[in-house]
């Protein structure tokens, strides 16, 4: 099984979670507070759809050649989603769904060279097209979270907080950060793990999964031990893509240890 293979595995089952989530709620649900301060899950949810349909403009550009950026500007973006936040359950729930379908169709019509086409980000960067599975993945799993509806950073698949804890560090600005160094803890896991020189600040240790939903700010880091204070992570994410990845397909994400 190819890397791409295992992520769109994880995509789908990861979609399939949220749109179980995104069924069972009302009208007045939708409506309510999400986790995320301004927001309602109705912003939440058509985010999410609107998201998906953006990076299918990165897809075209790697089939076509022509870039097309995510989004015309974050204006644009931000009003689709105020406008779509306040339809009713269903509606809701319909877009998702469609919006998860074209994606995945979209993706079905790449091909092995389409794949390793560099494309842009809205924070700026270049990254491959393979990358795009990643970032739709992190957009799913994060934001299911954001509902506040049972699903939690708990609940994150242990193969997506590998990742993702791994991409989020590698994605570090250098010597930028309100920490010196993270260390993770292995416990129930594969290895410990220590990244430096990432600023000023305290040495902060944890398990990848508490390290991960505090880095995100899905948690205080209550969990977490450190050295001094625990200071406010930076804005996540740092970038869409962490910086030098191989245009080439890998054989596994993250690179074998």
């Amino acid at each position: 099984m190819s890397v791409l293979d295992t992520y769109q595995n994880q995509l789908t089952a990861s979609t399939e979670r949220l749109v179980t989530t995104v069924a069972a709620l009302t009208d007045a649900d939708v409506l309510a507070p999400s986790r995320l301060p301004g927001w309602s899950r109705g912003h939440v949810i058509t985010h999410v759809a609107r998201s998906g349909d953006s990076l299918i403009n990165l897809f075209t550009w790697a089939r076509t050649g022509v870039p097309i950026p995510q989004y015309p500007n974050m204006d644009v973006r931000n009003a689709d989603i105020e406008a779509g936040a306040g339809r009713p359950a269903k509606e809701q729930l319909a877009d998702l769904e469609e919006s998860a379908d074209r994606f995945a169709a979209a993706a079905g019509e790449m091909t092995e060279s389409d794949w390793t086409v560099m494309v842009g980000a809205m924070t700026g960067g270049n990254h491959p097209a393979w990358y795009v599975l990643m970032r739709r993945l992190r957009e799913v799993e994060i934001h299911h979270v954001d509902l506040g509806r049972g699903y939690d950073w708990p609940d994150w698949p242990e193969q997506y907080v590998v990742w993702d804890f791994h991409d989020t560090m590698r994605s570090w600005t250098p010597g930028a950060g309100p920490v010196s160094e993270i260390r993770v803890v292995a416990g129930d896991e594969a290895h410990d793990e220590t990244w430096t020189g990432l600023g000023e600040g305290p040495s902060v240790q944890g398990s990848r999964r508490d390290l991960l939903a505090w880095l995100t700010g899905r948690t205080t880091g209550h969990r977490l031990s450190a050295s001094g204070p625990l200071p406010t992570p930076p804005s996540w994410p740092f970038q869409a893509a962490p910086p030098s990845l191989p245009a080439q397909i890998p054989d596994s994400w993250p690179p074998a240890v």
